[in-house]
Formats: structure tokens, C-alpha cells, sequence
């Protein structure tokens, strides 16, 4: 054994104390890889933070009070259906229709806010069905449907059944519309084409007693006239076939354009 030559059995020895696996080091100052994870100045492994589910996004809001629309009608619509609102739905978000709304959130937990956000709107849909068109203008003031063809020509008392309305058009020029009530279930108002073959300004039925002003005959004991009850009431109630009026105003000024003889036209 030269100068300079190491032993076997030192070379051994050396072999096992420094280890011939090499070991990675982190970089980054996490101690050495190979899954055992980072450890702590003691060498003991350092515990992983859990990690932070991020906050959910705060509800957006979809209807507040003093705005008017299409949706706010059915929001009245729906909370009408399960006794929360007891109006007409009218389309305005006022102060009653906040506080229905509060009324419903506080009762499933929700903060009471007044204002209808997704939360809210998502849970009154998941109660409730589609609104029926009636149901949305549970007192009226639906649009007129389109005319019938029968409407287009001539001087012509146009009766919507869909819409409860009876619009007065000559040579297919809307002049005056107005809300309606219909006759009841066993008592229908008659559909068809018909005319005007008496007007009774201060008339009362025999059969009924009941007073009938402006009374514009077109079938039978059928007539468009003006309802005192229909004007109390709303729909709550309902004719024995006739056309009810409400505006005593409009009723008047029908009466006075309509002659014997004009078209009516009543048709679903």
C-alpha cells in the first residue's frame, strides 16, 4: 500500500457513513423530496395548511321597491298564490309588495330585506306555478288581443274572451277599449257574430230585478252594459250571461256612439 492509497476498509467505512443514495434538496428551502413533505428546523414533518374554499358570491338582486315591470307582476302574482300578497298584482313594487316579500324571507330563514334576490325568487318559483294570464291581471288591464278578422270592417262591438276586454272599432280603427266581465261557467256569454237590436239606457232585468243601465241587447236577454257590482267587486263575481262594464264613464260614451243595428263579435 503506497502513499496517497486509502485502504478497502476505510473506503468501506466512508461508503456507509456518507451513504451511496443520492438525496435531492428543495430549493425552495422545504427540505429534501422524495414524499416524505417539508419538514421543520427539528426535522420533524411541518403540517400542510388546509385549504381556504373560496367565500360564495353574495345573491344579486332582481327586483327592489319604486321599479314596475312585467316581473314584478308575476313576483305579486306568485307570493298571491300561497296568501303572502292579497292585492291585484299591479306591477309596481311598492311598499305592501316589500313587505310580503319580508314576510316570506323571514319565514324560511332569509334575510329579511324587502328585495328580491336570486335566493329568494329561486325558492318562491321552486312553491308556486306559472302564473295564468287572468292570474296576472287578477283585476283587469290585460292588453287587448289582437282583433278578430270579423272586427276588421264596419262599426263593430269586439269582445275578447282571452283578454276580458270589448273594444269599440270602426273600419278597423280601435276607439275606445274597456275591461269586461263574462258570464259564469253554467251561465256562458253566447260567442258568434250578432248586432245591436235594442238599447235600454235605464233598463232592469225582469228576471233578475237588477238594474242594467246602458244596456246595448245583441242576443237573446244578452246585452253589454254597465255592472255596479262588477265596479265593487272586480271579478269576484261574474254575469248571468251579459257583458259587464265597470267604467261607468266608458259604458256612457259607448251607448251614445252605438246604433241598432252595429256588429257584435264575441269570440275566445
Amino acid at each position: 500500500m503506497g502513499r496517497g492509497t486509502m485502504p478497502v476498509g476505510a473506503v468501506v467505512v466512508l461508503a456507509l457513513v456518507a451513504g451511496c443514495k443520492p438525496v435531492a434538496v428543495d430549493t425552495e428551502g422545504g427540505g429534501p423530496r422524495g414524499g416524505q413533505g417539508p419538514r421543520g428546523v427539528d426535522g420533524k414533518p411541518r403540517a400542510s395548511a388546509a385549504p381556504v374554499a373560496p367565500a360564495a358570491p353574495a345573491p344579486r338582486t332582481l327586483m327592489r321597491e319604486g321599479e314596475r315591470g312585467g316581473q314584478v307582476r308575476e313576483l305579486q302574482a306568485r307570493l298571491r298564490q300561497i296568501a303572502w300578497y292579497s292585492e291585484s298584482p299591479s306591477g309596481t313594487y311598492d311598499a305592501a309588495t316589500a313587505g310580503a316579500v319580508k314576510g316570506f324571507q323571514g319565514k324560511r330563514g332569509l334575510p329579511r330585506t324587502g328585495g328580491t334576490d336570486t335566493i329568494t325568487w329561486q325558492r318562491l318559483v321552486a312553491m308556486t306555478r306559472e302564473p295564468t294570464r287572468n292570474e296576472l291581471y287578477a283585476n283587469g288591464g290585460i292588453p287587448p288581443a289582437a282583433p278578430d278578422k270579423r272586427c276588421l270592417t264596419g262599426r263593430v262591438l269586439c269582445l275578447a274572451k282571452s283578454s276580458r276586454t270589448l273594444t269599440w272599432m270602426v273600419d278597423g280603427k280601435a276607439v275606445s277599449t274597456m275591461d269586461v266581465r263574462l258570464g259564469s261557467q253554467y251561465t256562458p256569454t253566447r260567442e258568434g257574430t250578432f248586432t245591436v237590436y235594442w238599447k235600454s239606457r235605464h233598463h232592469v232585468s225582469t228576471l233578475y230585478d237588477t238594474p242594467m243601465p246602458y244596456a246595448l241587447f245583441f242576443s237573446g236577454g244578452q246585452a253589454v252594459h254597465y255592472s255596479a257590482d262588477f265596479a265593487a267587486r272586480g271579478y269576484a263575481g261574474g254575469s248571468h250571461g251579459c257583458v259587464n262594464v265597470r267604467d261607468e264613464k266608458k259604458i256612457a260614451s259607448l251607448f251614445a256612439q252605438v246604433r241598432k243595428g252595429d256588429k257584435v263579435v264575441i269570440y275566445k
